[in-house]
Parts: C-alpha cells; structure tokens; sequence
C-alpha cells in the first residue's frame, strides 16, 4: 500500500485517520489492496481441494457467490456515504439505523469473524508450510507450533506501525498474483478435460454439492468489507470505499474463477479430493515433478498466507476499536500506540485465535481443521451482512431517502438481494456452525450489560425509568384491564 496525507480536496466530513495525525490513511489503491490482500490468503491455495469434492458445479457456485460479494461491496458504498460516522464500516451502519445494540451485536459477531477467520487461514497456512520444509505425518503439536508462528508474525508487523504493515501487505499482494496468474492464464494450455470430475461428485444430492463448495465460497470472498471497517483511515470514504470494495472484489473473483477451474484441469479429480497443497501438484504439472517447483510454489503461499493475516490482523483490531470509542467494546479496545496501532486489540485478537487454534488441533488436523474453522467463519459473518442489508432496507423504505425511480428499484434490488444471500449463506454452513456460532453470539450479550451499565454511570446514555418501589399499585391501575368471560356452564 502506499501511504499518503489526505488530499486537500478531501470532503470536509471525511472523517480523519484514527490515530489523529493526518498523516496515515489510506488512497484507492491501498484501499484496494487492502481488499485483495483480505480476500486472497492462502484459502485460494487450499481451496480447489474442497471444491473438487462438490464437483464441476463448484465453479458456478463460486461464481454465484462472487455476484453476491461484489453487490455487497455496491451496498457498502452506498452506506458509507449517508452514514455520518462509518468508521468501524457494519457496525456503524447496524448502529446508525437501529441503535446501540444492533451496533454491538454487529461489532461482537464479526470481531469473532475475523479472529476466527485468521485462525482458518493460518489453518492452510500450516500445510503450505509442511510442504515447503517436507514435513510428513505432523503431529498436533507441530501442527499447532507452525500456526501460532503464522498468527503472531503478522501481529508483530501490525504493532511496528500502519506504514510497515501497509509496506508489507503490497508486497504480499505482489508476490501471491504471481503464482496466481500463472496458473490461471498459462496453466490452461496443459490442462486435460479427462482431470475435471462430475457435475456432481459429492456422492448425494446436487444440493449436498452447493452445500460443500458453498461455505469455502463464501469464505474466500470474506473481506469485501475491509474498506469499509477501514474506512476512518481511507481518504475520501464516500466515494473510495464503495470503489476500493468492488474494484478489489471483481479481481478477486476473476482469479479465483480462472484459477479454481484450471486446477482442476490440471490435477487428475482423485488425486485433487481433499488435497490441502494443490498448487503443487499443479505446478508440477505445468513445469515437471522437480522437487524446486513445488517448493516454490509452497513458499509463495506461505508469503501470501502471511499478508492475508497482515490485512486481517488490522481489521481484527479496527472493528472494536470503532466500538470502544463509542462505549460499545470493553474501553481497553480504543487503546493505541502513538503510531497508531490499536496494540490492545490486536494482542487480544491474536491470543483468542490462538486458543481456537489449540482447541481446533487438539482433535483434528489438516483440511478437517480448516473446514471446520470455515464454516464457523462464514456464520458469524452472515450475521453483520444481514445487519447492513437491513440498514440499507430500512433506509429505502422509510420517508428519508432520497432515491427514485429507477435508482431506488436498483438499490431495493441490492438491499434485497443482501439480505437472501446473508440468510443462504448460514443455511449453507451447517447445524454445527450455527449452533457454535449462536452460543458465541449469546456469550457477548451479558457483557453488553455491564458496557451499558457503564454507560449510565457515565451519563453517556440515559437510564431507563423504571417504577418506583413505593407505587406497588400503580402496575395494576396503569395497566388495561381485560374482561374475562366465564366458563359456560358444564365446561
């Protein structure tokens, strides 16, 4: 990313780089890389191996999926321009329509989106990083060694300061396009229609098949929204952010498309099912089994992987921090170093994913953790994308907005189809991750009462009225009566 001062036309209710300098926000190409760097991980590398399960048809989905993600960055546009104060991106716009709580509900679900998130990644991350050095048969203990080198790399390069980690992530964005592209555009010429498996090749149903190549979808396009829970440190919001979020969303699924399906040319369906490294084995392809090949490959996954988590390191730290200033987080969030880095955050970010990472090895390993670790990425992050649909939904249908015609057919039709694709979108992730998502969710609901308790305390908010203990009557004499019809008689 390259880090400039705002401009000096910058809009006048732009709101200013968190840190307050004036010097550290981010233009539409950083912004847009921000998005890339969010969206394309290492999950790209490991994904071809979950969709080769579902079969051909996970192509179509993917790029069903990829409509939705790029609307979803239209919507997010629209939002950050009426919305005063977007910094913190969902949970602003759930907080400036429906309130405080909406707000914090917002805030808690993808605050757990995005540790949750970086635990997946590093999850792929570990068996790029098992393949560069030859590490056979891993034990969960090394499993685990490797993931928590890949979670607090990134948190160090965070806590330097926002241009180092600006530095880093377009590095990182270069290094991972180059594999990418590559196989996307000259792996075609060595692709063989006998490797392609079924339509369906997920052994059940067509809708079993959407249902699998549906959650590592979705997951890949998470981080449309980056721009947006950026947005206090991009210049010009109003108009960089809605452009950042789709520019980098429509590249992002163009790869992704190109490059899912050629795999799967590449590599025969059997040996691709349930394969966590299969850019290897692609590359191989192309370029002959010399052992250098795949070692390139796995280490320009790895430097990929680590700039994912650089971009989502921040975000992981920059929703709560939005909230913390508001009083809707635990106020240690809002704390930052003087370069700006919103250090608490990020330390308790990465010590949360740390203890998933734990927990998810101390039973699985492999793809079996990253799935898992999806799919409960994927709930949590429904859950804020509903809450923006809605804002916007709730805005179109009110007596405020300012669109007509064929504008507003348009925006409903955005709206709308946000908020079917939220709702599929946890359909598809199974019983299990809604269940494990709904208990965090209800976990962050008895700390918001002590958060409003503070409030109170403070004078932020005002107390609810509440019945005096003297007026034991008044309950019975303010409330209706109902008249109570007698039982007939022989009832």
């Amino acid at each position: 990313m390259v880090l400039a001062p705002p401009h000096p036309s910058a809009e006048p209710d732009v709101a200013p780089p968190a840190n307050g300098d004036g010097t550290h926000s981010l233009g539409l190409t950083s912004a847009t890389a921000l998005v890339v760097g969010s969206i394309i991980g290492t999950g790209v590398f490991t994904m071809p191996g979950v969709l080769a399960g579902a079969g051909t048809s996970s192509i179509l989905v993917l790029g069903v999926i990829a409509v939705g993600a790029i609307l979803l960055g239209v919507m997010f546009g629209q939002l950050t321009k009426r919305v005063p104060s977007s910094a913190g991106g969902l949970y602003a716009y759930s907080r400036h329509e429906f309130g405080d709580f909406a707000g914090y509900l917002t805030a808690w679900c993808y605050w757990i989106t995005a540790w949750a998130g970086n635990a997946a990644i590093v999850s792929s991350w570990v068996l790029y990083v098992e393949s560069l050095f030859s590490i056979e048969h891993p034990s969960p203990w090394t499993n685990l060694g490797i993931a928590l080198l890949g979670l607090w790399i990134p948190a160090a390069v965070n806590l330097i300061g926002l241009r180092q980690m600006a530095w880093f992530q377009n590095v990182s964005v270069v290094l991972k396009f180059l594999p990418l592209v590559v196989v996307g555009v000259v792996g075609w010429f060595f692709v063989k229609a006998s490797n392609f498996g079924a339509f369906n090749a997920s052994g059940g149903s067509l809708y079993s098949a959407v249902g699998i190549a549906a959650g590592v979808a979705l997951f890949s396009f998470i981080g449309v929204e980056c721009a947006s829970i950026a947005a206090a440190r991009v210049q010009n919001p109003r108009v960089n952010v809605g452009r950042a979020s789709v520019l980098g969303t429509a590249a992002s699924a163009l790869l992704y498309i190109a490059v899912s399906a050629a795999v799967m040319g590449l590599v025969p369906h059997g040996a691709l099912v349930g394969n966590g490294a299969p850019f290897v084995d692609a590359f191989q392809t192309m370029f002959g089994p010399a052992a250098w090949v795949g070692k390139l490959v796995a280490a320009t996954a790895v430097v990929s992987g680590l700039g994912a988590l650089n971009g989502w390191t921040l975000v992981t730290a920059e929703m709560p921090r939005a909230a913390a200033v508001d009083g809707l987080f635990l106020p240690q969030f809002a704390k930052t170093f003087r370069n700006g880095s919103p250090w608490f955050g990020i330390l308790v970010s990465t010590v949360v994913a740390s203890l998933l990472m734990a927990f998810a090895y101390s039973g699985n390993t492999g793809l079996t953790v990253f799935t898992y670790l999806v799919a409960l990425s994927v709930v949590t992050v429904a859950i804020p994308y509903l809450f923006s649909a809605c804002a916007q939904l709730a805005y179109l249908v009110s007596r405020r907005r300012k669109v007509h015609g064929w504008a507003m057919a348009r925006d409903l039709a955005i709206a709308t189809t946000s908020i079917l694709f939220s709702l599929w979108v946890a359909f598809t992730a199974g019983y299990q991750a809604v269940y494990q998502a709904m208990l965090f969710l209800l976990i962050g609901i008895p700390i918001y009462a002590f958060l409003k308790a503070r409030r109170e305390r403070r004078g932020d908010v005002a107390e609810p009225v509440e019945l005096p203990e003297a007026d034991t009557d008044v309950l019975a004499t303010a409330a209706p009566h109902k008249h109570v019809r007698p039982p007939r008689k022989g009832a």
